[in-house]
């Protein structure tokens, strides 16, 4: 069991059994559950992890791989619980890896096309020639 406190900074001191909650700066971060003493971080994304708060407990999704740790503990965070999940082999690390790279890669260039067309929908403004002979038209009928 996890406990949760939500803070603005992360502290250097992790304690065992505790998730460090920043909203600030959208990140999660705990000691890994393995006991090796690893710490753990989970940006909060759109296309990393999704913190659910449901005002009594904490949930993390997806699940937790820490493939880079030499334990390679695999486990999800859900209302405070730790629930191990089995360990990945190569294969399937490298294919959660491409599927990662694969959802960020989608979800950027989404946003850039989306950009790319809101510019492209802009209203131009109308020539300078026209507003200044608009100008001059109007204040010659005083």
């Amino acid at each position: 069991m996890l406990q949760h406190r939500f803070v603005e900074f992360i502290p250097e001191i992790l304690e065992d059994g505790v998730l460090y909650v920043s909203m600030e700066y959208c990140t999660a971060i705990h000691k890994c559950v393995c006991g090796c003493g690893n710490k753990v971080v989970t940006p909060i994304s759109p296309t990393g992890w999704q913190l659910e708060f449901d005002g009594k407990s904490i949930s993390l999704s997806p699940s937790i791989g820490n493939w880079n740790f030499d334990c390679q503990s695999h486990y999800w965070i859900k209302k405070n619980e730790i629930q191990h999940a089995r360990k990945w082999n190569q294969y399937e690390i490298q294919e959660g890896r491409d599927m990662d790279l694969k959802i960020k890669d989608d979800f950027y260039s989404s946003a850039d096309d989306k950009v790319k067309e809101a510019e492209a929908n802009l209203v131009k403004p109308k020539s300078k020639f026209w507003s200044f002979n608009w100008i001059f038209i109007f204040f010659n009928k005083f």
